[in-house]
């Protein structure tokens, strides 16, 4: 009975506070409540997101400092605050700029970035992503050089702006002819957002990872270098041995099979391959051996 009457004094307490919210009041905490969602939504795709966990994680060590009243440490976290607040703003610039751009053109809300989830409006499938393999294949076989960017969840809209637009559908014959020698578009990166191909000729950042072999070039550092700041996976064709490489976080892994590479972007890319598919393309890729054989009897 006394837990009861408890629970009723409670209930009591919270419809007097909410009796005393103003109309005001809940339309205030409903708009912030909104801005808080769409700027986590916003950073989720952008590089700020990575930035964002560092900070979690710094701010839950100054609070266990204060906590444990370490003074020098508390210290140096205020004066220091005002200026990484700062270093946060020129590193997050392009970010910033773009959704403030976005905003300018009037998509309200949806321009901070919600849209970014789904901007090719479907994810890469199992087809397309065959396509991108045997194009591989084609060029790797004609040692024509390639670099392919496929995006994963965070935006690649800074670097797709350093190239020209295609937005075309994704298919080996396209892939094949950006990448052909001497064509105005074969030279720098290709980037795919979902099932197309959003830019070419685009320009990376090189990675300054001393542990990459000397014997790679500007392609691979770069393929390397944006798996670095993003989460994207990048496939490159090597121009001079003719090699398949896939480099992801900030990992390269080389001379891979088109089948080895094919696991790779299905796992990565969390790509259901159907039994059928896998059975099939192993099926194809061993009578193609069996023809060369022949011809070359």
């Amino acid at each position: 009975m006394q837990r009861f009457q408890d629970v009723k004094n409670l209930l009591s307490e919270i419809g007097a506070y909410l009796g005393g919210i103003k109309l005001g009041d809940a339309v205030e905490i409903l708009l912030v409540a909104i801005l808080v969602y769409y700027i986590l939504a916003w950073m989720k795709t952008t590089r700020s997101w990575r930035l964002m966990k560092g900070v979690i994680v710094i701010g839950v060590f100054l609070v266990l400092a204060a906590a444990l009243h370490m003074t020098t440490i508390t210290w140096l976290a205020k004066n220091i605050i005002p200026v990484a607040v700062t270093g946060a703003v020129v590193i997050l610039q392009p970010e910033i700029r773009d959704a403030l751009e976005k905003l300018g053109r009037n998509k309200f809300l949806f321009s901070l970035g919600l849209s970014d989830f789904g901007k090719s409006g479907e994810a890469l499938d199992e087809h397309h992503m065959n396509e991108i393999i045997k194009a591989c294949g084609e060029m790797s076989a004609a040692k024509t050089g390639a670099l392919i960017v496929i995006e994963k969840t965070e935006s690649l809209m800074e670097y797709e702006r350093t190239g020209i637009q295609i937005d075309g559908k994704l298919s080996n014959q396209l892939l094949v002819n950006i990448f052909e020698h001497n064509t105005p578009l074969h030279d720098g990166a290709v980037i795919v957002r979902g099932n197309r191909i959003i830019s070419a000729t685009c320009y990376l950042p090189l990675s300054g990872n001393q542990g990459l072999s000397k014997e790679l070039g500007t392609r691979h550092r770069a393929g390397v270098g944006i798996s670095e700041v993003t989460d994207s996976l990048t496939v490159i064709v090597s121009e001079e041995s003719g090699d398949i490489s896939l480099a992801y976080e900030g990992e390269l892994k080389r001379a891979l099979t088109e089948h080895e590479l094919r696991d790779k972007i299905s796992q990565i890319m969390d790509i259901a391959v159907t039994k059928n598919a896998k059975t099939k393309y192993r099926w194809k890729g061993k009578v193609k051996v069996r023809n060369e054989k022949k011809d070359s009897e």
